[in-house]
Order: C-alpha cells, then structure tokens, then sequence
C-alpha cells in the first residue's frame, strides 16, 4: 500500500512528506536579530505542543551554559525577575497559556524575546519593540521544529549562553540531513525504505517510545507525531527512569499487548544507559513486545537527534496513510480552543 503514490497524494493533501523533506533547510535558516540583552542568570522558554518541544533539543544540544526551564503552563516559576530571559515562543501566536506566561514575565521585568509566526504574540512584539524571531508560516507547528531550534541558538550563542560554532554546526549539519532523507521519500520502495518498514510495525498499535537522556528530544519529537500526524495513541519516557517505576509495569499482563514498542539506542548516550537497555530487554523478554530498536546515524549529537527526529516523521506520516488519514489537520485541536474562546 505505502508504494501507491497515487494513494499517497490523495490521502496527503496538504503534502507532509514534501515537508518532511524539506525540514534541513529549517536549520540553516538566518533571522538576523540583534539583541541588547545582559547579565543573564537563566532560561526560560514558555510554550505549548510544537511550540515548546523545540526547547527539549535545545537542552540535549548544544546544552546551554545557565539554568534553562521550559514553562508548560499559564504561571511563571518564583525566581524568574530582572536577570530572566524569557523566551516567549508560539507558532500560531495566539497561544493563551504562552500569553499569559508573557504577561507574568512583563510584571517581573524579565528580559524578553518573541518567537512566532503571527497572532496576537507578533503583534505584541513589534508594539513592544521585543527582539522577534518571525518564523515563516504556512505548515503545522509540530513540523517547525527546526525553525525553533535556529531562533533559539542564534539568540543564545551571541549571548554566550550556548557554545560558540552552535549555528555553524547547525547549518552543516543540516545539509549533511539532506543527503539522509532520500532514503525514506515516498518514491523509494517499503522493501528498501526504513520509515515505511517501521510504519507497518506499528499501525495499529500504541505506541511506546524510549530513549536515553541524550536522544530524549527525538523521541519526545515522535511521541508528539504519531499523535497529530498519524492521529495514533504513543506514549514516551526515557532511561534510566523506566527502570525506576516503568519497568514493573510491563511484568503483570500477557506479551499480547496491543502495544508496539520503540527504542531508540544511541552510541552517545552514557555507558549505563546502553547496558540499561540490554539488561531490561532481556529480563522483560515475554512480557512485552520485542522492540523495534532504531540506531541514530551520525557521528555527532546534533546529527543523531536531527536524523532520528526527520525519520520518525516519515515513520509517522506513513502511519497516518495506513490508517486512511490526512496527516496534517489537527480538526480537534482547534475545536478545543474555539470552545475555550
């Protein structure tokens, strides 16, 4: 079925795939802002979904150099005041948690930053005079991950708040993703083509994503997917946690599961982690389902979790085309927030 691409095209209609492709050149996109900011003490990023997601890569790679948190939610923690920068960060712009998280940030004189596509958050930034990073818009927040994670790095590296050479590194490892996606396009055969092999071991099913520390940003990245793109139940967590409560779970039911496990094993996760991984395999063998074990290509972190990232969204998107569904519109979404006015 995934090699019908007359199937393919009708069921794609806003073409995901061809923006799945074309999710490199996000990395080597140039804002060119200018920002004045001093005597920063720490991070913090508020947004919601897609908007917000981008921050956990951020954490992994390149890792910044002063506290950083990520706000989820409509309040601001206590210490966040004058030596704050708070990253305000919506894609559609209307995000009311996001808003209200900026209001807060206003009252505690916070040092502030926009990122956002539009809405009601571009216009407060350009009323405001805030450094705004305008990320182009037109496709779904959860495919602009990207784009985030550019605005994010060429904010902070000026800033001293992440590693010199962040963006450079960015920009070649972009072009170097560009050269993997090729592998996983609609054109190129299940028999030979990854993502769509994985897409067949997992409709169906839920689906369990696990990662190490490390990798945790791409398997956040593909929990997300398989629930707006492919509209399929999926769960993440990470080691060494599971072994510290989710591990038990999976001991007391039938192997039977309506469940497919993923696990994403990087080269470049802690000593400990990867024997984590062997270890529970082998002693939940027959209580779970086997996994379905991805090893990120690439010999530096940000290249593992960009890969990894981008294949996952094919994974998914096929998904979404076994299952007889757009992967783009996310309907219930935005029925919630017209009910929430």
């Amino acid at each position: 079925m995934l090699d019908d691409l007359k199937m393919i095209h009708e069921r794609d209609k806003e073409d995901a795939l061809g923006v799945a492709e074309k999710q490199w050149s996000q990395l080597q996109h140039n804002y060119q802002v200018n920002t004045d900011f001093k005597d920063i003490h720490n991070i913090v990023i508020a947004g919601m979904g897609g908007s917000a997601f981008p921050a956990v890569f951020l954490q992994s790679w390149p890792g910044p150099n002063v506290p950083l948190e990520i706000v989820r939610n409509y309040n601001l923690p206590n210490y966040v005041n004058e030596n704050t920068l708070f990253i305000s960060s919506s894609y559609s712009g209307n995000t009311e948690e996001t808003l209200s998280a900026l209001a807060e940030a206003e009252s505690k004189n916070a040092q502030i930053a926009v990122v956002a596509a539009g809405g009601k958050l571009l216009e407060i930034a350009k009323q405001k005079n805030y450094p705004l990073f305008h990320i182009p818009g037109g496709i779904q927040p959860r495919m602009c991950s990207f784009y985030f994670l550019a605005a994010y790095v060429q904010l902070l590296e000026p800033l001293g708040l992440v590693k010199d050479g962040s963006t450079q590194e960015m920009a070649t490892a972009g072009q170097w993703l560009k050269e993997q996606v090729s592998a996983w396009q609609a054109v190129i055969p299940t028999d030979t083509n990854p993502a769509k092999q994985l897409a067949l071991e997992l409709v169906g099913k839920s689906v369990v994503v696990y990662s190490g520390p490390k990798l945790f940003p791409a398997a956040n990245k593909f929990k997300i997917c398989m629930n707006e793109n492919a509209k399929n139940i999926a769960w993440v967590n990470q080691y060494p946690e599971f072994n510290h409560n989710e591990f038990m779970g999976w001991t007391s039911h039938p192997v039977e599961k309506p469940y497919a496990v993923v696990e994403i094993r990087s080269n470049l996760e802690h000593d400990r982690i990867s024997k984590r991984f062997e270890i529970s395999a082998q002693l939940l063998s027959g209580m779970r389902p086997d996994p379905e074990v991805i090893n990120p290509e690439g010999d530096t972190l940000l290249k593992q979790i960009i890969w990894t990232s981008n294949f996952c969204d094919y994974a998914s998107l096929y998904v979404a085309l076994l299952n007889g569904i757009d992967p783009t519109p996310v309907g219930l979404v935005e029925k919630l927030k017209a009910m929430l006015g």
